[in-house]
């Protein structure tokens, strides 16, 4: 190997360690250290003692350099330039694995004192209550960090509430953390809204999850956006919660899931609430009826379908209700028929 070969040139200029210190950049103590290691010994020694390095002598010290820069300790260095059959690949991918590790440890410092910074505490009595709490939403106990999460509001910073919720599987504990996150404003949206862009199913279910509970126009825009995300499920939760804010972009999404029986009972309910406004009834009454006329509907979302039409108020619904009296399938003949009975007592 390159190293071995280096070592066998024993040939050249020499110069005094001090010199050698100059020109490799390595303290005269560390080549010292060197030598009484046996790494790289000088080929020979003045006539008062002082060390005599030739120019290979300084190219393995380059070597040693080298190597050290990769992150070998100084006994796998030695072992790499005195075994020609020592191999690499081992010692390589343990470096990588340390560096990774070195890495995520010096990431996850960065990102406490970043937090620990963004809750702007006034003294040291603040930064140790803020440690406290970062602590207890990471604790193993779902108690400790549901107890956290309850303390956290306006204490410690929404990018860890956020962190902290998108990676939460306990309920309860989510729970109290998307409650301390809704205290905390629209503050925490930017970071939701990456979540809901995240390629996890399940971290894009807590973000919208989150997003539901925060009672501000941004969070209705971003849920308003969301009803054209690629994710059935973040389109539906988005729907259910803009029709509880009276938002109308959430009708058709809202029949869709009527339709696909999923969370139907809820849809139907949120498209009651809708319908309370008169204009949005009409509008709500044409998309059941439409999607009722269509003829790839099978009889089981026609029902389901007749039954949301039931809890729509106004002329056009009892107009259509009134249609489906007549209706081939004899449920959905009996079930408008029954409401049209009702509406009329």
């Amino acid at each position: 190997m390159w190293w071995h070969s280096a070592r066998r040139r024993r040939a050249g200029d020499r110069v005094l360690i001090g010199e050698v210190a100059r020109r490799s950049g390595v303290s005269a103590r560390m080549l010292r250290h060197y030598d009484s290691l046996g790494l790289v010994r000088p080929t020979g020694r003045t006539s008062t003692g002082y060390r005599e390095y030739t120019t290979a002598d300084i190219q393995l010290i380059f070597q040693v350099e080298s190597l050290r820069s990769l992150g070998l300790s100084l006994r796998d260095v030695r072992r790499a330039l005195d075994d020609p059959g020592f191999a690499p690949s081992a010692l390589v991918d343990d470096l990588i694995r340390q560096t990774r590790e070195r890495i995520a440890g010096e990431t996850e410092l960065l990102n406490r004192l970043r937090r620990i910074g963004a809750a702007d505490p006034a003294d040291w009595a603040d930064v140790l209550e803020t440690v406290a709490l970062l602590r207890g939403l990471g604790s193993e106990s779902a108690g400790r960090r549901q107890r956290a999460a309850l303390s956290s509001a306006e204490k410690v910073p929404v990018e860890a509430l956020v962190e902290a919720v998108l990676g939460e599987a306990d309920p309860n504990v989510a729970g109290a953390l998307r409650w301390a996150l809704a205290q905390s404003a629209d503050s925490g949206l930017a970071l939701l809204a990456e979540g809901l862009r995240s390629p996890d199913a399940v971290v894009r279910r807590r973000a919208v999850e989150t997003v539901v509970e925060i009672p501000h126009d941004a969070a209705t825009d971003l849920l308003r956006d969301a009803l054209t995300h690629a994710d059935v499920v973040v389109r539906r939760h988005a729907a259910l919660a803009l029709g509880a804010r009276g938002v109308a972009d959430a009708v058709a999404t809202l029949v869709d899931m009527v339709v696909e029986e999923a969370h139907d009972v809820d849809a139907a309910d949120a498209l009651s609430a809708l319908a309370n406004d008169s204009a949005l009834a009409d509008r709500i009454t044409t998309t059941l009826v439409d999607r009722l006329a269509h003829e790839s509907v099978r009889q089981s979302a026609r029902r389901r379908l007749t039954q949301a039409l039931a809890d729509i108020p106004g002329p056009a619904a009892s107009c259509a209700l009134a249609e489906l009296s007549r209706d081939q399938d004899r449920v959905v003949a009996m079930t408008a028929t029954y409401v049209l009975g009702l509406r009329d007592g």
